[in-house]
């Protein structure tokens, strides 16, 4: 048999057994759409979160009470509760550095938020002009808090999207006071609807200026300082500043944890390269699994074709050609099982999409020849097992038993 007769005996073979081969292909594409969807996902993952600290730009600098060497970088860096040791005036003491463009003092809780009958509880954010530049928000209505003293409450306050839509509803709400807690403020302006940024639902938030926040939220002190650079070169400079201002404010001692926006994302990327990894991985274990399964399926066949064998053998083939049969056809099972678990990939990402629509879901070329070469491989490999006993069967032996 020369290389052309090798593929279409296997072809015939596997055609004259449908319910075998069927499900030797669907084990396959299992594992191999598996694997391509789960490492799809991860380094979609990546990429959404590098896309979203894009859009806050490059030189955003976070100063977190509390001395750590490994910080506890998430979305509760943006938005959750900390130790209360900064204050408004170490804020004002930072927009003093030549590094620095934009500071903000900025504190975090959930409140009620009424108006006209209408109440559901919101997430507030405390902070000032500067905040707005910072976060790279956008105004759909009105203007955002107004400049003026951080630690004096101006009685304004922004709404999002969403808190405008379910509190007012079709009417007109800028200029209007609600009431957030025991305190009342005038709507200024209306966050436009940017979705979910870094652990901050932009549609839900209502900021408030930081002295009225604290006030509402009966805090002492500030949950962070967030502050830009004035561009990125300056970046290592602004946090050696930051760090020095507020040593010399409390007393000599280096009390506070600095992280840039770069530090955040190598630590996220870090996070979801190793996740990618780590499902990508669990998800091989199903081509080991199909494996296994062609092994054994092909073990009975070998049961099952003896006088094949034994025929082939009487006309003179030798044992490497029943060798390179078998190992063809496990090959070619191979090969079309990961080319159908592609295809099931791409109508999985297809529904993944129509679902989620935000996430910008890809195929990483790593992920697919990694899939692809493994599905090759395990297919080879299990498939050695039943050539073997199959090149070993005795011609005359095989042609007696049938």
């Amino acid at each position: 048999m020369n290389l052309v007769d090798l593929p279409r005996l296997a072809a015939r073979v596997l055609i004259r057994h449908p319910a075998r081969s069927s499900l030797m292909l669907l084990a396959m594409s299992i594992g191999v759409a598996a694997v391509v969807v789960l490492t799809s996902l991860g380094e979609s993952a990546r990429r959404y979160v590098s896309d979203e600290f894009a859009s806050l730009g490059t030189h955003m600098i976070i100063v977190t009470p509390g001395r750590t060497e490994t910080s506890g970088v998430g979305p509760s860096m943006f938005a959750g509760d900390t130790p209360r040791d900064l204050t408004i005036a170490d804020a004002r003491a930072l927009e003093k550095s030549p590094f620095l463009h934009d500071v903000a003092p900025v504190v975090s809780g959930r409140a009620n938020a009424s108006w006209g009958g209408r109440e559901r509880e919101v997430p507030i954010m405390g902070g000032t002009s500067a905040l707005r530049k910072i976060r790279h928000w956008t105004l759909a209505q009105g203007r955002f808090l107004p400049d003026g003293d951080p630690e004096r409450d101006s009685g304004f306050c922004v709404i999002g999207a969403q808190v405008r839509q379910e509190l007012f509803g079709p009417r007109r709400a800028l200029g209007e006071w609600l009431e957030i807690g025991d305190r009342r403020c005038r709507i200024s302006g209306i966050l436009a609807d940017e979705g979910r940024s870094i652990g901050i639902d932009v549609e839900e938030i209502v900021v408030l200026p930081v002295a009225g926040a604290l006030a509402l939220l009966n805090r002492p002190s500030l949950g962070r300082i967030m502050a830009s650079a004035r561009n990125h070169e300056s970046m290592e400079r602004a946090c050696e500043d930051i760090r020095r201002i507020l040593k010399e404010r409390h007393q000599g001692e280096e009390d506070v944890t600095v992280v840039t926006q770069d530090a955040l994302l190598a630590t996220f990327d870090r996070i979801l390269l190793a996740l990618t990894y780590t499902v990508g991985g669990i998800a091989a274990i199903s081509l080991v699994v199909a494996g296994i399964l062609i092994m054994n399926v092909m073990l009975v066949s070998v049961s099952q074709r003896t006088a094949e064998i034994g025929l082939l053998k009487a006309l003179g083939a030798p044992r490497d050609e029943i060798l390179k049969l078998f190992l063809v056809e496990a090959t070619g099972l191979s090969v079309a099982g990961a080319l159908l678990g592609l295809l099931l990939g791409l109508l999985a990402r297809l529904v993944i999409l129509y679902f989620y629509p935000v996430l910008p879901l890809t195929w990483p070329i790593w992920a697919i020849a990694a899939a692809l070469l493994t599905a090759l491989v395990v297919g080879l490999a299990f498939g050695v097992i039943p050539a073997r006993r199959a090149a070993a069967l005795d011609p005359v032996a095989s042609l007696s038993s049938h």
